[in-house]
């Protein structure tokens, strides 16, 4: 499995973890900083950075994946568009969360939360109202 990492560096503690979680006994992390110009179209720089990745299309809708989004929310939402627009589903994504105690501030996995399972639940609901 490949993690794509949008966000802060992971440790190996937390790349372990990731890997207890989802039962992949080794991820390859693919690391792509993001750091944005705020004078420039955000759809225009996260489609950039996601053509870094350098997938085919078949690629894009094979490959097991799990993405780290970045923090900035903005760009989350438009990455998440952007790679359901490329995958043709919404892909699995990590949620770290400060450790508790830590000083100075560490970050634990969270979950891992299932969009796609997030998005057919909800559709789902759509139809009983």
């Amino acid at each position: 499995m490949i993690l794509l990492n949008f966000g802060h560096p992971l440790s190996a503690e937390q790349v372990h973890e990731i890997e207890q979680k989802t039962g992949v006994s080794s991820i390859e992390v693919w690391a792509f900083p993001v750091q944005f110009n705020h004078e420039l179209s955000f759809v225009d720089q996260v489609r950039a950075i996601v053509d870094e990745v350098g997938f085919s299309s078949d690629e894009w809708q094979t490959r097991p994946l799990l993405i780290n989004p970045p923090s900035h929310n903005l760009i989350a939402v438009i990455l998440m568009a952007e790679l359901h627009g490329r995958m043709g589903h919404f892909p699995a994504v990590v949620r770290l969360r400060p450790k508790e105690g830590s000083v100075p501030v560490q970050f634990e996995l969270a979950e891992i939360i299932d969009l796609q399972s997030v998005r057919d639940k909800s559709r789902y609901r759509r139809s009983q109202s």
